[in-house]
């Protein structure tokens, strides 16, 4: 019995490996490749025509939207490269200098072809195929294998989709929420007592390191909505890459929010040194604040990253919750900056700020202002795209218009006639 719950456990975990994006991204390239591989025995005169897998597996590995925007960009510098390696093989083969040559070459063709950002790729296609191709004279059976691969891996990209990324850009959110969260409640526990200026200074640099995850995370995200768009096993996907892209908007702003109060708190432990950044009362509850905006920070992570509706509504009903705690001490927090200011005015600018950037991401985290957010940017892309189809009308109205008056011209001197 032990053994036949040991072996489905194996089995589920092998279905979903089976189901991740980089499994089913290996799967598709892989299936590219062989399918150019086989159409190209039935039609090359080549023994081992490499040149068309080869091909259909540097075209497969965008994204559908990638392919029906940039992509042919993107084939134009395999070809273009492909068609510099033969000649290259035909000529000089494979040495040193010839691959200087090759890839100086390779470049000032891709300028000249214009695929723009895809430059690089040609002398990268070039060079990869090369060593394919340095035996034989057989220049118009590569220039086949090329064309197969390119076609192939094209086919694959519409009829089979590529993987979909939300999953892995929700984890990069939910981690970049993690480590804010971690952040905050050390900054937390430094206000409940005596912070050095070099502690607080260290943790002023380590809010200043997550502009870098932010880039990560971004770059993740924008994968992901290009998964989506175009991609016919995903349903809203509009709405997907909206909640995701606010979703990381408000987790940026948290983050510059944070670094700024960690500034404050910087400025404050050079002021008051060697004295405590606040009273004791008053450090606990800057900790406990902290604390419970850190942890409505991951709540707002985990409802953004939710899909089942289900589980979106309890993510939103204990951020709210959360949210309304986090108000409440501040109010108190609030009330006894109030009493210190009045005993003793000094850095009154820098406890006004504490509350300042606290407000403001509480602000930012508020479900009615996500929201709002939400419809604005819904509201955005629908309007953009009833423009696109009324832009459409009016220019084929007026090519008409165009052809008509062009019609009249030419009728007028028959009927002078």
């Amino acid at each position: 019995m032990q053994d036949v719950r040991e072996r489905t456990e194996s089995l589920v975990r092998l279905v979903r490996r089976s189901r991740e994006p980089v499994v089913v991204q290996a799967l598709r390239s892989a299936t590219a490749a062989t399918i150019a591989y086989v159409i190209a025995l039935h039609l090359s005169p080549e023994a081992a025509p490499l040149t068309a897998p080869l091909t259909a597996l540097l075209v497969v590995q965008v994204t559908l939207y990638a392919t029906l925007t940039n992509g042919i960009r993107r084939v134009n510098s395999v070809v273009a490269g492909v068609l510099v390696a033969i000649a290259f093989s035909l000529l000089v083969g494979l040495t040193w200098w010839s691959l200087a040559l090759l890839i100086v070459a390779s470049l000032a063709v891709g300028h000249l072809v214009r695929v723009d950002e895809y430059v690089p790729e040609v002398a990268i296609s070039a060079m990869l195929v090369l060593g394919v191709t340095t035996v034989g004279d057989t220049a118009w059976a590569r220039i086949l294998e090329t064309l197969i691969g390119a076609v192939v891996g094209m086919a694959c990209n519409v009829l089979l989709p590529p993987p979909v990324w939300v999953d892995e850009a929700g984890e990069s959110i939910d981690g970049l929420a993690r480590r804010v969260r971690q952040l905050m409640l050390r900054i937390g526990e430094q206000a409940a007592g005596r912070t050095p200026f070099e502690l607080a200074a260290a943790r002023l640099h380590e809010a200043r390191r997550l502009d870098h995850e932010i880039v990560e995370v971004d770059a993740a995200l924008r994968q992901a909505e290009d998964s989506l768009r175009l991609n016919p096993r995903v349903r809203e996907g509009l709405l997907h890459r909206v909640v995701l892209r606010t979703g990381l908007d408000t987790l940026e702003i948290c983050t510059v929010v944070l670094r700024v109060l960690a500034r404050t708190l910087t400025d404050l432990a050079k002021e008051r040194d060697p004295e405590p950044l606040f009273p004791r009362e008053t450090g606990a509850v800057v900790e406990q604040l902290l604390s419970e905006v850190a942890d409505a920070v991951v709540s707002f992570a985990v409802l953004v990253t939710t899909h089942v509706s289900e589980s979106a509504e309890s993510a939103e009903e204990r951020l709210t919750t959360e949210l309304r705690q986090a108000a409440a001490t501040r109010d108190k927090l609030a009330q006894l900056l109030l009493e210190e200011v009045q005993r003793d005015a000094r850095q009154w600018q820098l406890h006004g700020a504490v509350l300042t950037e606290v407000n403001r991401m509480l602000d930012e985290l508020d479900t009615e202002h996500r929201s709002h957010r939400l419809l604005e940017e819904l509201d955005r892309h629908t309007r953009e795209e009833r423009e696109r189809p009324l832009s459409g009308v009016w220019l084929r109205e007026r090519m008409r218009v165009l052809r008509r008056r062009r019609r009249n011209r030419k009728g007028v001197p028959g009927r002078s006639s």
